[in-house]
């Protein structure tokens, strides 16, 4: 806790240069909220997609994504949304059609208008601000305001230097890049109820325990937990980002950057967070005034 102002500092200013980036720079929106072209196809035998991004790549159509899904000579093809309406749309399938030949099977071929684009964002972004306001009434019950308030305050700040990473890399926004901050969500949130749970046990054991010294054994006590479960996890998360391909890279990407982000959270933001909402002892508010006092005479 000693470190809590320069920790809070930084992700103030970490979370403030993400909007920056997001309003200024902007998001690099995927087929999923752009629109674009969609074919499915099916290969005599296993598909080559190595071999499909070459030749496809090479039509010069901007941002495609290829993809193997169910058997694997199934194969789905994206082409984000070319300028020139409908006629332009039609024209980059005559191409791919033209590219590939008769040597594949083409079982679906659709159009992704700019409607059903905005509906996918729109539904994302409610999915995302749905699962905070979930997260906050559910501890609001389990624990009280000032835990609920900090939870919520730390997933917030993991959401915010996700996609401020997602704007300054520019990496490809789509409907996995939501899944995998939905999926961010729940782990920061489950490290941070773990905090928080020890951090309620020790308020009624020690009572006579400096609020800032009652913060730090809690943190400590659940470390090695969270230093371990991170790790585990990254792991497994490395093996997916170096073998798992192109398809998935940067949803891997995400999600080691949200749980590396998370960790962080769960210590250095939602815990001294408590300290300046005015935790209490078993629960009980105090008012601001003595918080300050006794964050002051600790310091």
């Amino acid at each position: 806790m000693r470190l809590r102002r320069v920790t809070l500092a930084l992700s103030a200013v970490l979370s403030v240069l993400s909007i920056v980036l997001f309003l200024g720079v902007g998001l690099n929106l995927g087929i999923d909220f752009r629109g674009g072209s969609l074919i499915e196809i099916k290969t005599d035998g296993p598909a080559d997609l190595g071999q499909l991004r070459e030749t496809i790549g090479g039509l010069g159509l901007g941002d495609v994504q290829i993809q193997e899904f169910g058997a694997p000579d199934d194969v789905m093809i994206r082409v984000v949304e070319q300028e020139g309406g409908e006629a332009a749309q039609q024209a980059v399938i005559a191409n791919i059609r033209g590219a590939l030949g008769d040597e594949v099977e083409y079982r679906r071929v659709e159009i992704v208008g700019p409607t059903v684009s905005q509906e996918l964002a729109r539904s994302g972004t409610i999915a995302v601000i749905a699962a905070i306001f979930a997260i906050l009434v559910y501890i609001w019950f389990r624990f009280e305001w000032q835990y609920a308030l900090g939870a919520v305050i730390a997933t917030i700040h993991d959401v915010v230097l996700t996609i401020g990473l997602f704007a300054a890399l520019q990496l490809d926004f789509s409907l996995s890049s939501i899944a995998a901050i939905l999926t961010i969500v729940g782990y920061s949130l489950n490290d941070t109820v773990v905090v928080y749970d020890r951090v309620r046990e020790n308020a009624r054991r020690y009572k006579r325990l400096p609020i800032v010294d009652l913060l730090d054994l809690s943190v400590n006590q659940t470390l090695s937990r969270t230093i371990m479960t991170s790790l585990t996890t990254l792991l497994a998360l490395s093996a997916l980002y170096i073998f798992g391909g192109e398809v998935i890279r940067s949803f891997v990407f995400a999600m080691i950057w949200g749980i590396a982000v998370g960790t962080y959270s769960s210590i250095y933001v939602a815990a001294p967070v408590l300290l300046y909402l005015g935790l209490g002892r078993e629960g009980e508010g105090r008012s601001g005034g003595q918080a300050a006092a006794q964050e002051n005479g600790a310091a």
